[in-house]
C-alpha cells in the first residue's frame, strides 16, 4: 500500500532552528517506520518562499527576492542530510513545475465558480501573511500569535469563497473524527468552522513576489494558496518524467505545527473540494518547543541552533531527544541542560549500556558466539507485543506512546540483566545452560529493540545490528528467534559519556 506523509514547508527568511528539525524528524520517524512494514512510501519537505514576509526580508538586505531564496533555501536542504532524514523530495515553491501547477488548480477551482473579485479592508498580519477576523484582531488589534500590531489594509483582490464550504467542511468533521489530530486540535478547528466562515483574499495586488495569476497579471496568488498546494503539487514532477499523483494522492498524514491549524484543517481542505480533488485522511497538529514558557523561533530570538547540538552529541542524540522530550501533539519545554540529561540517562546509562555489556557478556562468556540456546519465555514475550504496539501507535501518530512503549523494554532488559547476574552465572559450570539462555535473551532481545528503534535512531541502531551480524530492519524481523544469531563483533559506546 501506499503512504504519503508530509511536514510543512519551512520560511526561508531567516535560518533553520529546532522547530524546523522537529517536525521533519517526527515525520521522518514516521516514514521510515512505514518502509520498515512494507509501505510504499512518499515523504516530502520543502521551503515556502513566496509572500510579503519574504519580499520585506529581501528589501531589508538590498537584494531582490529570488536572491533571497536562493540563498537561504540551501540552509533548509543542507539540514535534511545532517537530520539523517529520508526524504524522497525537497520542493520550493520557487520551482516553475510547482508554479504551473498551482495555477491549474487555481483556475479550476475559478473555473467551477468559487473565485470572485472585490474589495477587501481588513487587518492583516505581515509576519503570519494573514488576514485576521475582527474576533481574531480582537480590541487591541494585536496578532493573536506575534502579539505584534497588525496592519490595516485596503486593496483590490480575488476572493475564495470559503463561506461556500461552511456546511461542507462540518459534515467532513461529523464524518471522520480524526481528520484532526489530536482531538484538542480538532475541537479547536471545529470551533473555528462553527463561529461562521468568511470568504478569504485569494490574490494579492499590491506586491509582486508570488505566483502570478493566470486571468489577471497584476494580481499574485496570496501565498498560502500557493503553499498549500506544495503537498498536491509536488507528486507530478518529483521524479523525472514520472507524475506520482494517483499513486500517492491523497497524502494519510501532514504534519504541522498549531500556529498554521486554520490553514490546514479549513483551507486546505475547502480549496480541494472547490477543485474536485480527494482530501488527505489526517492533519496531525504538534505543539511548539518553549524556551521557559515562550515559544522557540526565529523572530523571538531564542532558537536553539540543531547544528551545534549534532556536532556535540551526534544526530541520532538530537533526533531521540527532540521525540521523547516533549509530548507529541503537545507543547513542550526544551533546553540545553534538558537534552544533556536525557542523553546521559537515557541513551547512555540505558540503551548504550544495554548494548554494550551484552556484547561485552557474549565475548567474555562465550567468545563472541551467542548461544543457540532456548530463550527465556517471560522475555520473549514482552519483546515480541512491542512491535503490534508500535504499530498501532504510530497509525495515530503517538510518537510519545511507542517511545514509552520501547523504552518500558529497553529498561526491562536492563533489569533482566541485574536479575539474572551473568557474571554470576559464569562462575558455576553447572549452571553454563542458564547462562546460555540469559545471553541469548539479552542478545536477541537488544537486536529486536535495535530493529523497532531503527526510526529514531538510524546511524547508531545501524553500528549495532551490523556488531550483531544481523542488518535487517524489516518490521517482520521484530521478533524473538532463539539460534538467529550467531558470531557478532565488539561494538565501541554507542553514546559515550561527555
Amino acid at each position: 500500500m501506499s503512504f504519503y506523509v508530509t511536514t510543512p514547508i519551512y520560511y526561508v527568511n531567516a535560518a533553520p532552528h529546532l522547530g524546523h528539525a522537529y517536525s521533519t524528524i517526527a515525520a521522518d520517524v514516521i516514514a521510515r517506520h512505514m518502509r520498515q512494514r512494507g509501505e510504499d512510501v512518499f515523504f516530502l519537505t520543502g521551503t515556502d518562499e513566496h509572500g510579503e514576509p519574504v519580499a520585506l526580508a529581501a528589501e531589508r538586505e538590498g537584494v531582490t527576492p529570488q536572491e533571497l531564496v536562493d540563498r537561504n533555501a540551501p540552509r533548509f536542504i543542507d539540514l535534511m542530510p545532517r537530520l539523517n532524514v529520508s526524504n524522497d523530495f525537497f520542493i520550493r515553491t520557487t520551482d516553475s513545475e510547482h508554479k504551473t501547477r498551482v495555477q491549474e488548480v487555481l483556475s479550476r477551482i475559478r473555473a467551477n465558480g468559487h473565485v470572485y473579485e472585490g474589495i477587501y479592508e481588513g487587518w492583516y498580519c505581515p509576519r503570519c501573511a494573514d488576514f485576521k477576523t475582527d474576533a481574531e484582531a480582537g480590541e487591541d488589534h494585536l496578532c493573536p500569535i506575534h502579539r505584534t500590531p497588525l496592519v490595516r489594509q485596503k486593496e483590490n483582490n480575488y476572493f475564495f469563497r470559503l463561506s461556500a464550504f461552511q456546511d461542507d467542511l462540518l459534515e467532513l468533521f461529523d464524518e471522520q473524527p480524526d481528520f484532526v489530530m489530536p482531538r484538542h486540535r480538532y475541537n479547536e478547528a471545529r470551533a473555528f468552522i462553527e463561529s461562521g466562515l468568511q470568504d478569504v483574499s485569494l490574490s494579492r495586488s499590491t506586491f509582486t513576489w508570488g505566483v502570478p495569476v493566470p486571468w489577471d497579471e497584476g494580481h499574485v496568488f496570496y501565498v498560502w494558496f500557493d503553499a498549500l498546494l506544495n503537498y498536491y503539487t509536488a507528486l507530478a514532477y518529483a521524479r523525472p518524467g514520472e507524475d506520482l499523483t494517483e499513486r500517492f494522492w491523497p497524502a494519510q498524514f501532514h504534519l504541522i505545527g498549531k500556529d498554521i491549524l486554520k490553514f490546514h484543517t479549513i483551507f486546505w481542505p475547502a480549496m480541494l473540494m472547490a477543485a474536485g480533488l480527494p482530501l488527505p485522511e489526517h492533519v496531525f497538529v504538534h505543539g511548539f518547543l518553549l524556551i521557559g514558557k515562550d515559544k522557540m523561533g526565529k523572530s523571538a530570538g531564542n532558537a536553539i541552533d540543531p547544528f551545534k547540538i549534532m556536532d556535540e552529541y551526534g544526530t541520532d542524540a538530537l533526533r531521540f531527544y527532540l521525540m521523547r522530550e516533549v509530548s507529541f501533539g503537545h507543547d513542550g519545554a526544551v533546553s540545553e541542560e534538558g537534552f544533556r540529561a536525557r542523553y546521559e540517562s537515557e541513551l547512555a546509562n540505558d540503551f548504550g549500556n544495554l548494548a554494550s555489556r551484552t556484547i561485552a557478556m557474549v565475548h567474555r562468556y562465550r567468545d563472541g558466539v551467542v548461544p543457540g540456546a532456548e530463550l527465556d519465555a517471560d522475555r520473549a514475550a514482552e519483546v515480541d507485543a512491542l512491535s503490534g504496539e508500535v504499530c498501532e501507535q504510530l497509525d495515530r501518530l503517538d510518537l510519545t506512546a511507542a517511545g514509552d512503549a520501547i523504552w518500558l523494554r529497553v529498561r526491562r532488559l536492563n533489569r533482566y540483566v541485574e536479575e539474572r547476574a551473568p557474571w554470576t552465572l559464569a562462575k558455576d559450570p553447572d549452571r553454563a545452560d542458564e547462562l546460555d539462555t540469559v545471553l541469548a535473551s539479552l542478545a536477541e532481545g537488544l537486536r529486536v529493540l535495535a530493529v523497532v528503534l531503527h526510526p529514531w535512531l538510524p546511524q547508531s541502531t545501524d553500528k549495532l545490528l551490523d556488531a550483531l551480524r544481523s542488518p535487517q530492519v524489516e518490521f517482520e524481523c521484530a521478533r524473538m528467534q532463539a539460534g538467529r544469531l550467531g558470531e557478532i563483533a565488539k561494538l565501541a559506546p554507542l553514546f559515550p559519556k561527555r
